[in-house]
């Protein structure tokens, strides 16, 4: 095994990781099998579901027996040899459907993260939370996937307990015929209403999205990607953007030799690409193109991991208008202009979406907040911010800012917001917050719902 050099003193290897202002950690959870059964493009290679033994999170969580503090722990250290902070951090649970796990195994699974972000062992969940309040690597964001049926009102509560702020549906296409010839099991339908309800909620949602499906074309593709924001019963705020490939160990590799199904070829997969790029809104961040299969594993299908590298080099040539949020953030863009305060509205799942963000005159996105306003009964309108998210290099808490972090502007989104609220005749606001910025919103004088685990602030 190759050993890495150690960085130069102001040097960061591979910059990317934290340019968007957090750093990530990817914990794996353990080998099961779905309850509906295995998806026809789904490998079955005793490894976490839709993962290969060879996947790089999924041989650094093997290492380590699936052990969630070791493999947090292992990732700060890399972080801090690679010269990241590690002072925000954006913890990612991956490898199947969470809340399919037995709920002891849950619980105990979240707390030993948080245990190793606390460097120390806690008697229970609650108090290993309460320490990361003020711990040196705090969780500022929890990502959990899931399935569109697995996504009760009972199962948004435990992930609230858990201190999740994100959720990841694997949505593939909105098509109940195709969900049934790749034994999705689940429907369109379940896709609307857990997307209605995590918004409600308070949660960032994010969908994965598969062109390029067995009884899909480009054509049907590109109508139902379109059908993802013109249509307000959807409007994901993140996308994943994983076109189908053949894994070995599929049952759609038996198709494939059978001459059932043939991929998209790297032509069509990367117009196909291009085309759902320049639809995206500027409300929706675009956080991954293609999986990272290993090409031992790879049967059929676009090998290349870096696509999304190749495209973007021929848009920013081209100067093509991209909305989304990831090509116009700070960190991918040079020499910025003075930001200016944005409001977009939008209907989305019954309620009304209000989307601020600091951009300049060239639409360089600075920061963003998402705030959300809907009747719970024909009497109480609730207000709930979604997102507060200041984008650029990330930077040590407490660390002076130049550009876009610690310059406040996260204070002066929030300030908006409270703003809107009021003109809506609106008496308090709620947050749903990562556990490690609780603080920065007592600082703005919220006060901790501890029934709900909403940072609360009456206006």
């Amino acid at each position: 095994m190759g050993y890495m050099l150690k960085p130069a003193k102001d040097e960061i290897r591979k910059p990317t990781k934290t340019i968007s202002g957090i750093t990530p950690i990817a914990v794996m959870l353990p080998p099961k099998k779905c309850r509906h059964g295995t998806c026809i493009y789904c490998p079955s290679l005793n490894v976490p579901q839709s993962y290969t033994p060879k996947s790089p999170v999924v041989m650094r969580a093997s290492n380590v027996n699936y052990d969630p503090y070791k493999q947090v722990q292992a990732r700060l250290k890399a972080f801090e040899l690679m010269n990241h902070p590690t002072d925000k951090i954006e913890l990612i649970i991956m490898g199947g459907t969470f809340l399919e796990y037995p709920e002891s195994f849950q619980r105990e699974f979240i707390k030993k993260c948080y245990d190793a972000l606390n460097e120390k062992t806690s008697k229970n969940l609650i108090s290993s939370q309460k320490l990361n309040e003020k711990a040196k690597h705090r969780c500022i964001a929890l990502c959990i996937e899931t399935r569109p049926d697995r996504c009760s009102d009972n199962d948004i509560k435990k992930m609230r307990k858990f201190g999740a702020t994100r959720v990841e549906l694997g949505v593939q296409i909105i098509d109940d015929k195709i969900y049934r010839k790749i034994n999705r099991g689940h429907n369109v339908k379940q896709v609307v209403d857990s997307t209605k309800r995590l918004k409600n909620a308070g949660f960032k949602i994010g969908y994965h999205i598969m062109p390029g499906l067995p009884g899909s074309n480009p054509k049907k593709d590109l109508n139902l990607f379109k059908k993802l924001f013109s249509d307000e019963r959807f409007r994901p705020d993140q996308l994943k953007l994983y076109p189908c490939q053949v894994i070995s160990g599929s049952e759609l590799e038996n198709w494939y030799w059978k001459n059932k199904y043939k991929p998209y070829t790297k032509e069509q997969t990367e117009k196909i690409l291009i085309s759902m790029l320049k639809q995206v809104p500027g409300y929706c961040r675009v956080m991954r193109i293609m999986r990272e299969i290993p090409p031992e594993f790879l049967i059929a299908g676009t090998t290349r991991i870096d696509l999304r590298k190749d495209i973007e080099k021929e848009l920013r040539k081209k100067n093509s208008k991209i909305k989304e949020i990831r090509y116009r953030e700070i960190g991918f863009n040079a020499s910025p202009e003075k930001p200016k305060l944005k409001t977009t509205m939008y209907r989305a799942s019954g309620g009304q979406e209000f989307f601020l963000e600091f951009v300049d005159k060239n639409d360089i996105l600075f920061g963003l907040l998402r705030l959300r306003i809907y009747n719970k009964t024909k009497k109480e309108k609730i207000a709930i911010i979604r997102e507060l998210h200041v984008y650029g290099k990330s930077l040590k808490l407490g660390e002076k800012g130049k550009n876009s972090q610690h310059i406040g502007l996260g204070k002066q989104l929030m300030e908006k917001a409270e703003e809107i609220a009021k003109n809506n005749k609106i008496n308090s606001v709620s947050v749903i917050s990562g556990i490690g910025v609780r603080e920065y919103y007592r600082k703005l004088g919220y006060v901790l719902d501890k029934e709900t685990g909403y940072m609360v602030k009456q206006i």
